[in-house]
């Protein structure tokens, strides 16, 4: 994730002038949740409540004690007033205290009502995302037909995808554009947390949710499976069955030797395919039922 600093170092005030600069780093690392450190707590303009972060807002007012009619989140935009955690006193949103002269949060963005006492996470606000994220701006694109910001070590190599990121992960349902988990983007374009991805993973899932495209390079599996289908002989009812199929990753229709296993693209040698017509029960070459079968996996 990512954004561009909009002030990691403000001064205080002239009223301030006088007293010891170490001040402003009073509390430092004290103060915060487990979602940030910081030195100061947010009211939500919503609902009128005090909270450490949006992130503890959202969390208790979207658990499953809270009425579903009254489950909603915090427009982190929209917030007007911070109450510093040293003194107590609530007013505009600002990163110097000034009613103490404490330094709410080495980074702040202004934009985003945001404060944070861990620097090294390089937060940086990206105009076009219009929120904050992490990272280092030097090491980030936005790329504005995808809508959000990727690492450069992709920023040629990527298949873009309309708003890839303004949508829920298909394996957890998580709004993906703003969360704060890893976010990986498949090379279909379609984007999804990293440890879902890993979860799919350990359970031999190898195809994007939304598209089915392969999500790594197979071809080694397609080999082992190339040996299953040649020693599993079919029987002689079923030798001359003939099904039309379409290959998830290269998008080839064709039609093929039925086989109980699975069926091989003649494109691009994939396994990752689906049957789309005739079967077992039909006449071979049918020219109706257009069925849609489960992707061979």
């Amino acid at each position: 994730m990512g954004s561009e600093v909009l002030s990691l170092s403000i001064l205080p005030g002239p009223e301030f002038a006088g007293k010891d600069e170490n001040l402003r780093d009073l509390g430092s690392g004290d103060h915060g949740c487990k979602h940030y450190s910081r030195r100061c707590k947010i009211r939500a303009p919503c609902c009128n409540e005090i909270f450490n972060c949006r992130h503890c807002h959202n969390e208790a007012k979207n658990s499953l004690e809270v009425d579903p009619l009254h489950r909603h989140d915090l427009p982190r935009h929209e917030v007007k007033t911070v109450i510093c955690s040293l003194c107590g006193t609530e007013q505009n949103v600002q990163q110097i205290c000034q009613s103490c002269g404490v330094c709410m949060g080495k980074y702040f963005c202004q934009k985003c009502k945001f404060f944070d006492d861990d620097v090294s996470k390089k937060q940086y606000h990206c105009h076009e995302c219009g929120i904050c994220r992490t990272g280092g701006k030097e090491n980030f694109f936005h790329c504005n037909k995808c809508g959000c910001c990727y690492s450069k070590l992709i920023k040629d190599a990527h298949n873009c995808v309309e708003r890839a990121m303004h949508h829920n992960c298909p394996v957890c349902l998580e709004y993906l554009f703003d969360t704060t988990k890893d976010i990986t983007v498949l090379p279909c374009g379609h984007t999804i947390h990293l440890d879902c991805v890993q979860k799919m993973e350990h359970h031999s899932r190898y195809s994007c949710p939304v598209c089915s495209k392969s999500i790594c390079d197979l071809s080694n599996l397609w080999g082992m499976i190339d040996q299953e289908v040649d020693a599993t002989q079919m029987p002689e009812m079923y030798k001359d069955k003939m099904v039309w199929i379409l290959c998830n990753d290269c998008g080839a229709i064709a039609e093929v030797h039925f086989h109980i296993l699975a069926h091989k693209c003649l494109r691009c040698k994939s396994y990752n395919t689906r049957q789309i017509q005739g079967g077992p029960a039909s006449s071979c070459s049918s020219s109706s039922g257009h069925r849609i079968a489960e992707a061979v996996r």
